[in-house]
């Protein structure tokens, strides 16, 4: 099993790696990330690898994995090579030289190749700086992880990093973005905050020094050459005209003229529109876009979520220590049907802290402030409980 959170998850991954599908095409390739999610922000499997089991991983983890079997692919489909040494130091000499024409700093010192590449692949997939202002979503800010993959394809194709395509790629985007929203027939509350989301997603540029365009025909659509630029793009308008619910005639009419001065038929501006509806009908409950809430709230969700990954992986370490401690969880037991006073509180404490020493995934609760994470621990530990203390299987 790998941890994405740990050292070493990338020459695990590659350890375990037994069949990895190559694409024959750039359409094939670009559907297959579209149908996992990767270019909505939203992964729901990962990218050509359907054997891997996700359920267990927290979204960030997933978003590693993601990231990293899309770069090895982008790098297998252009240079006809599966060796993973080789695109290991191709990776890593890429963000080398892209950190020297972008703000981004990856100086990690002395480490391996994997070590490099680990740091700056969990760099890149970090969503915000701060967990407790993280009211928006990461489908919009690792969508924007596929500029990297595009990039990353172009330095396999010419070996060098071009100093202007990062910042041209996020400013032709945030462009056609912008341009959406305009074209909106019906206003949504959302998009306010969708413009925020791209501010908070843009690596390479500052989206209020992006020059705007009033017609459409005087975007530099010129500069997209590829076929995966140009589908993605599409996309992502398309993503951005559906914030209200539903792509309106004139919105489609915008894809269409959009699609046709990038020379992409109208076929795949249907196709793109019936991937997004069927993608957000079906994972919509799933994405924190669409059922955004105070900041607040939001943090506590987030953190539930995540000790609960932690619970389910330490599950059978974390029911032998319980188990050690009868007084523990029977308190545990008690706090399910009545509220526990003072001197109890303090003792359920203590325990479960002096348990979370003893297992090293848990030693977040240890941190400052940890104990305020325990009422969350405290939820999924019922679960757990042996049935001799849960008093409603009492006959």
């Amino acid at each position: 099993m790998i941890n994405p959170s740990v050292f070493g998850w990338i020459d695990k991954f590659f350890h375990e790696l037994e069949h990895f599908e190559i694409p024959e095409n750039d359409e094939l390739f670009y559907n297959k990330l579209r149908q996992t999610g990767f270019i909505y922000g939203h992964i729901v499997e990962l990218p050509f690898l359907n054997d891997f089991p996700i359920s267990n991983w927290r979204s960030e983890e997933v978003s590693k994995i993601a990231f990293l079997s899309v770069l090895f692919e982008m790098y297998s489909f252009t240079s006809k090579n599966t060796n993973s040494v080789i695109f290991i130091e191709k990776a890593v000499t890429f963000y080398d030289e892209m950190q020297t024409k972008t703000s981004f700093n990856f100086n990690f010192g002395k480490q391996s190749n994997s070590q490099k590449l680990e740091n700056i692949i969990a760099l890149r997939v970090k969503t915000n700086k701060d967990i407790i202002s993280k009211n928006f979503s990461p489908i919009v800010t690792n969508a924007l992880l596929f500029i990297d993959v595009l990039a990353f394809g172009k330095f396999l194709s010419e070996e060098k990093t071009s100093e202007n395509y990062l910042k041209k790629m996020e400013a032709i985007l945030l462009n056609i973005v912008t341009f959406s929203l305009s074209v909106k027939s019906v206003k949504s509350s959302n998009d306010k905050l969708l413009i925020k989301l791209f501010e908070a997603s843009v690596r390479y540029t500052k989206f209020n020094n992006v020059t705007t365009f009033s017609d459409l025909a005087d975007l530099p659509l010129n500069e997209i050459s590829t076929s995966l630029e140009k589908y993605y793009l599409i996309d992502l308008a398309g993503l951005t005209l559906w914030s209200d619910g539903i792509v309106q005639h004139e919105e489609r009419n915008f894809l269409i003229n959009l699609a046709s001065n990038l020379n992409v038929s109208t076929e795949f501006v249907v196709d793109s529109c019936s991937a997004i509806n069927l993608f957000i009908a079906k994972y919509k409950s799933e994405i924190n876009y669409f059922k955004h809430t105070n900041p607040v709230k939001h943090f506590y969700d987030q953190t539930s979520s995540n000790v609960e990954v932690l619970v389910k992986r330490n599950q059978k370490r974390l029911t032998k220590e319980l188990l050690e401690s009868r007084e523990l969880v029977h308190l545990l037991a008690q706090s399910t049907s009545r509220d526990l006073d003072k001197n109890e509180k303090k003792k359920v404490k203590k325990q479960l802290l002096d348990i979370c020493k003893s297992i090293p995934s848990l030693t977040i609760f240890l941190l400052p402030g940890g104990g305020l994470l325990l009422p969350i621990l405290i939820k999924f530990i019922p679960q757990l409980l042996p049935s001799a203390f849960n008093e409603n299987l009492e006959n």
